[in-house]
């Protein structure tokens, strides 16, 4: 028995046979508005590897006119970093009022024309960061390979 294991043991020495190499993942901060990420302590978006991870992007006012801004607002943080909403796979709405953002949701929709729609988390909560922010979405995006 000892000879046999000395004799697998060699030949996974000798065919070169090596506990995985993990490789450190490459993080890249991407700064839309520096002195209020500063203040705040976030970036707006985050490249890891093959994933885009945009931070919430959030808006005042009626919801009518806050899903288009801040859709808006998430599709230039995305075309800055190359990828459009083709490439969204994981959306998180978070809004104080959640009937009213289902309501107009054909707003949001207009963003995801022609394009597979990802997968999607809305939640209804009490108070975003700043009191008058009524929604706030963050998206996760995958580079093509």
């Amino acid at each position: 028995r000892t000879s046999c294991t000395l004799v697998a043991l060699s030949l996974i020495l000798l065919s070169g046979c090596t506990a995985p190499q993990h490789k450190a993942t490459l993080r890249t901060c991407f700064h839309e508005s520096e002195s209020v990420e500063t203040e705040i302590g976030y970036c707006s978006a985050v490249r890891s590897g093959q994933m885009l991870y945009i931070s919430g992007s959030a808006a005042k006012g009626d919801m009518a006119s806050a899903i288009p801004k801040v859709y808006k607002n998430l599709q230039e943080t995305l075309e800055a970093n190359g990828l459009t909403f083709t490439n969204v796979v994981k959306e998180n709405v978070y809004a104080t009022d959640l009937g009213d953002f289902i309501q107009n949701k054909n707003l949001r929709k207009q963003f995801y024309v022609n394009t597979p729609l990802p997968a999607a988390t809305w939640v209804q909560v009490q108070r975003l960061y700043s009191p008058a922010v009524i929604l706030e979405v963050e998206l996760i995006a995958e580079y093509p390979r």
